[in-house]
């Protein structure tokens, strides 16, 4: 026992970055990775607790190279694009042939009109460059209804004058062409800064309202960017750089990512750094309330995870393959997650594990097994399978009985489906009568631990069901006598009580003699509608399967 106990190793989740140095705490039997210092610490196995590190990861953030190595305005557009909007100052060549005739270069007034002879004005701000022919050669059809023919071609754009300020490099007024893009402006202003500017929130200001805002992240992930014709005297602004959380590791895309005040998911996080399909687990090091938080996960369960400003996220390949995950829940205090060789027993663990012997029911505690969660569920649709299969399966020999039998099948198929959601939770019972088996644990096992009660559960086919106090020396019977007794729906004959450990015990005729147990949840079961002792054994075994599996009782 005493070398089982000094082989258990035990790895506070959230392994931190130490200043200055690459380093990774470690315990006697563990292993190390090359070219890092350990801290080995002497003795038995205790909890090791990590800080984080005290300076910034120096991570650049995401987008840092967008201005670098690159030019937007080697490709710039000249304006002339089919979607370009046309507005004062742009220069339109104009060929008329037929009732008249005309070649003429029209420079669009202050009022956005061009002007054409035997015509007058025509106004043509504020439509596409694609709808300039069509647009002249309507007006032009209204005064020479006959023979008439027109040319158009937009020869230039007028020039725009763009402020950009903020946290950039080089505030300042720059020009350019209507159609540029907001990356040809901001690379003219020195791209923005790495330190204090976002990429996430620069907007786009015209006559001191916010006419655009764009997300770079969303041109960087996907090319998504806002198509925008700038005008004479617009502003953009790059805001402070907000929130952020870093992705450090066995990822592609090591950056700090700037991230909504509300946090994100680690969905989100996944997207943005792309981890290395060989990467299994995560730690992750941060602050909640004020305190110190780390964690230590598989990467599968990230995904679910609220990720908050400062978090630290480190995506790991899992190379100690001797070791185990194992989880604890429920009444205890300190890390709720322990990496373990793989010979590790139950009772090896239960030492290093810190409770409240005032609150923790040791002599109660259960576990929760992936495997076994999936052979419960199997096992349940099995059943109702079979189930369903013989209550539909029945021939009645008179109409009467025929409707009876539709209307029971209905009631069952109802349970059938209602039943078929439930999820079993894998629980394996370990512990009975104050003694715990010695199991030994397997990969990402839960370790329940309840906390203690003196309260009763009564539900089922009773009068009031109800929560009561325990009562020493209370049997089943006087529970269900305390509550009002039975519904006449009742089977009076049939109890389950479901234990703290997660035992369900089955409860058969007399209940006066049967003992309860604080915390004990006490369930009387209806009877079954039909005459059928088959389906009625079947619908009770059903029951008692998923009561077992997931620690819930479904009514009929």
């Amino acid at each position: 026992m005493k070398k089982r106990l000094n082989s258990l190793i035990i790895i506070f989740l959230g392994l931190a970055t130490i200043t200055h140095a690459s380093a990774q705490i470690v315990v006697p039997g563990s292993t190390t990775t090359p070219e890092t210092d350990t801290v080995t610490q002497r003795g038995a196995p205790q909890l090791i607790e990590e800080t984080r590190a005290e300076t910034e990861s120096g991570l650049a953030p995401f987008g840092s190279n967008l201005f670098k190595g690159t030019s937007f305005s080697a490709d710039r557009e000249d304006g002339l694009n089919p979607e370009y909007i046309i507005q004062p100052g742009d220069r339109i060549t104009l060929r008329i042939w037929g009732a008249t005739t005309l070649d003429s270069l029209a420079i669009v007034d202050a009022q956005g009109n061009i002007f054409i002879p035997e015509v007058g004005p025509i106004r043509v701000e504020g439509i596409r460059n694609a709808d300039l022919n069509r647009t002249i050669s309507g007006a032009l059809q209204r005064v020479f209804t006959k023979n008439i023919n027109v040319y158009t071609n937009l020869q230039s754009t007028t020039p725009v004058q763009v402020f950009v300020t903020g946290f950039v490099n080089r505030p300042g007024s720059y020009a350019g062409v209507a159609t540029d893009s907001i990356l040809y402006f901001l690379e003219r202003a020195g791209g923005i800064d790495l330190r204090r500017g976002s990429y996430r929130d620069v907007r786009v200001m015209r006559g001191g309202e916010i006419i655009a805002n764009a997300d770079l992240y969303d041109f960087l992930l996907e090319g998504r960017l806002p198509r925008i014709q700038f005008t004479d005297g617009d502003t953009i602004i790059v805001e402070k750089r907000g929130d952020s959380i870093t992705a450090e590791g066995a990822v592609r895309n090591s950056f700090s990512f700037e991230i909504p005040t509300t946090g994100v998911t680690g969905k989100d996080l996944v997207n943005f750094a792309r981890p290395w399909s060989n990467a299994t687990y995560v730690t992750i090091l941060g602050t909640r309330n004020n305190e110190a938080f780390s964690k230590y996960i598989l990467v599968s369960e990230l995904e679910g995870l609220e990720l908050l400003d400062g978090d630290q996220i480190v995506f790991e390949v899992d190379q100690v393959h001797d070791n185990i995950l194992i989880r604890v829940e429920g009444s205890h205090i300190g890390q709720s997650r322990f990496s373990v060789p793989r010979n590790t027993h139950l009772l090896d663990i239960l030492d290093y594990i810190k409770v409240d012997p005032e609150l923790a029911d040791m002599n109660s505690i259960s576990l929760r097994r992936e495997s076994l969660r999936i052979r419960q569920k199997e096992a349940i649709m099995e059943s109702l399978t079979r189930l369903e299969t013989a209550v539909l399966s029945r021939s009645a020999i008179t109409s009467e009985g025929a409707q009876v039998q539709l209307a029971e099948a209905q009631l069952i198929s109802d349970f059938v489906q209602r039943a078929r959601q439930v999820e079993p939770a894998g629980i394996l019972v370990v512990s009975k009568e104050e003694t715990i088996s010695n199991i030994l644990l397997q990969p990402n096992d839960i370790i329940t631990i309840p906390e203690k009660t003196n309260v009763i559960q009564i539900s089922g086919e009773v009068m009031v069901p109800q929560a009561l106090v325990h009562e020493p020396g209370n049997s089943l019977g006087d529970y269900i006598d305390r509550v009002g007794g039975y519904t006449e729906h009742a089977d009076k004959g049939k109890h389950m009580i479901i234990r703290r450990n997660g035992e369900v015990i089955p409860v058969y005729g007399s209940s006066r003699k049967v003992a309860v147990l604080p915390g004990d949840e006490i369930i009387s079961l209806p009877k079954v509608p039909s005459k059928n002792v088959e389906i009625i054994r079947m619908v009770t075994d059903t029951m008692f399967k998923v009561a077992s599996a997931a620690a819930i009782f479904i009514r009929l």
